[in-house]
């Protein structure tokens, strides 16, 4: 086994060596040899991963951070920019949504030092509340974006992104998807771009964008969009490779490389992104083929644009627009246009197929709090975190989701509106720093009768246990000041505010009851560290005695994946068993009414 070089070694005085990366290791990659000065986000799957690459390389090289939310992360990254430095925000589809406003705003405003926005779509909605495209957003405003093929496109037009952001005086997007973000494949990797901050720039007129200052900076931005588009038909990130003449594939992306497998002797384009487009090239290369085909992931984004130049295309009429691509789905797209012959179907398995649904872990300390709501049979307003696993068998307990931080304010609205049952919101700590401290504060306001549950489990849990301002510690482990919710909330003018260990379900029945009877805003913090992250705990293990079980359900509703059904039965029902998969958090000795449930003999 070779054993891989050190980010040292393939550095700054290094010849190019060869790595095997994944998509997102190879962005951090190319941001570092870039010379990016500063770099934040907000973890986000599939995006995480970038920054805690960042973190890997010198504190002396690059400024790295967690932020509160995105557009915290990009309002940082362009204050570098304006100082003259490049800077880097990544997030997910979502968050981009998150820091709309400061984007569309600087794409006005343009880069002093470069500003690069890489920004990971889920088109599979593999742990994401929708399947938005970027693109849409980036042609919005009119901001370039790049869409690397593999891993080693990734660093590349990463790289190129901070020269093209300081060329075209612009922010650049490079957009990954899930399949790009953690696919691995071999990168060579070069050495860091040395280069000095360019410091301020003082021009008011181009910085600050006042109304009058906005009207002058517009046909500014046309203008670019039109040198953009020239550099586009030069650029030689715009492939032409020839083959068929019969038939042509216009692709972006890592749908290129479906399309090369599926379609080897075709004629393809491919796009180094999807705004600005080369549309003469575009233009040249239909009239060389008989017939052309759009791939793109996942909205007809390149092919409107297409059609909008007179140019008849398939596209969309023949590859889904829902789900993410795969070489099955763009074979069986240029089936559909005509362009190869189906491929035969494989005969069905024999059997049934038999799907595992998501389940919260084994002593999650999210479990015990919904236990509590549902026993109080009051309407809960849920949120984006692991705990939305609680709107799914057994615990049943969530009856809303939305977006990140909707939950305190949907929870107004309900109780604003009137409803049958008291209304509560529940929220984790980073979607409570990310978005949630705003609505709170709305809710006193606005004098709402309201329960808030933060689900205080350390940690920002559902990306992989990312550090962030509740937890006292920064992306590169250094101390730092913790932020105290209780302390926060009373700042907040919330008047009622108790805190409850989240394993003790005798008081923390007791405590969300009383906090569901008071008239107004009650916060209670159900507060125990993540069984995993950063950390997995393991306490002594328990086990259920045969004899004393008496198959009544009540462990089994915990929906603990530690705990399934045993060999034994009583009165015609499956007793109960609990494997080794337990870490000993005791919240089934609690619930269970014949004490059947004991500390395992070691």
């Amino acid at each position: 086994m070779h054993e891989q070089p050190s980010l040292e070694a393939a550095g700054r005085n290094e010849a190019p060596a060869l790595r095997v990366m994944s998509g997102n290791e190879a962005i951090a990659r190319g941001a570092w040899e870039a010379g990016v000065k500063v770099a934040a986000a907000y973890p986000g799957t599939p995006s995480t991963e970038i920054l805690e690459n960042i973190a890997t390389y010198p504190a002396e090289d690059v400024e790295a951070q967690w932020a509160t939310n995105e557009k915290v992360s990009v309002d940082v990254a362009i204050g570098a920019s304006f100082a003259g430095a490049r800077a880097l925000a990544a997030m997910k589809h979502v968050g981009l949504n998150v820091a709309a406003d400061a984007f569309m705003s600087q794409t006005y405003i343009g880069a002093h030092g470069g500003l690069v926005l890489v920004v990971c779509d889920d088109p599979g909605i593999h742990s994401s509340q929708n399947a938005q495209d970027t693109r849409l957003l980036c042609r919005l405003a009119n901001a370039p974006v790049l869409e690397p093929a593999d891993a080693q496109e990734a660093l590349d037009f990463t790289r190129l992104a901070f020269d093209l952001s300081e060329r075209f005086d612009t922010p650049v997007v490079v957009r990954g998807t899930t399949l790009l973000s953690h696919t691995r494949s071999q990168v060579r990797v070069g050495a860091r771009k040395a280069r000095e901050t360019l410091g301020f720039s003082e021009d008011r007129e181009k910085n600050v964008m006042t109304p009058t200052n906005a009207r002058k900076r517009h046909p500014l931005l046309l203008e670019r969009e039109a040198k953009l588009r020239a550099y586009f038909e030069e650029a030689d990130i715009t492939r032409w490779e020839q083959g068929s003449a019969d038939f042509g594939v216009i692709t972006v992306g890592t749908a290129y490389s479906y399309v090369r497998e599926v379609a080897p002797t075709a004629s393809i384009l491919k796009l180094a992104g999807s705004y600005p487009l080369p549309e003469e090239t575009i233009g040249r290369f239909c009239r060389s083929v008989g017939r052309v085909l759009v791939v793109e992931e996942l909205e007809p984004v390149v092919e409107t644009e297409i059609r909008a130049m007179g140019i008849a295309v398939a596209g969309k009429d023949c590859i889904s627009r829902i789900g993410e691509l795969s070489p099955d789905v763009v074979r069986d797209g240029l089936a559909r246009a005509g362009f190869i012959a189906p491929a035969a179907k494989p005969e069905p398995l024999p059997g049934t197929e038999v799907v595992r649904p998501p389940v919260l872990c084994a002593g999650c300390s999210h479990v015990s709090t919904y236990m509590a709501l549902r026993a109080l049979d009051v309407r809960v307003a849920g949120d984006i975190g692991c705990y939305t696993l609680a709107a799914t068998p057994p615990l049943l307990a969530i009856d809303t989701v939305v977006s990140m931080g909707s939950s305190i304010a949907n929870a107004v609205g309900m109780a604003k509106a009137g409803t049958e049952r008291p209304v509560v919101a529940t929220i984790g700590d980073s979607t409570f720093l990310h978005a949630g401290i705003p609505a709170l504060i709305d809710a006193v306001y606005n004098q709402a009768d309201i329960t808030v549950l933060l689900l205080d489990n350390h940690v920002t849990a559902m990306t992989g246990g990312q550090d962030h301002p509740g937890t006292g510690r920064t992306l590169r482990g250094a101390d730092t000041h913790r932020v105290d919710y209780a302390e926060l909330a009373r700042a907040c003018g919330v008047e009622w505010v108790e805190t409850v260990d989240s394993y003790d379900l005798g008081a923390l029945h007791r405590t969300v009851r009383e906090a569901v009877q008071f008239k107004g805003v009650a916060l209670v913090i159900s507060d125990r560290p993540c069984v995993l992250d950063p950390v997995k705990i393991k306490g002594p293990a328990f086990t259920v005695l045969a004899a004393d079980c008496t198959a009544c359900q009540a462990c089994l509703n915990i929906g603990c994946p530690s705990i399934t059904w045993g060999d034994e039965r009583y009165d015609g029902h499956y007793k109960a068993q609990i494997d080794d998969g337990c870490i000993g958090c005791t919240l089934c000795a609690q619930i269970c009414p014949t004490g059947a449930i004991q500390l395992a003999q070691s």
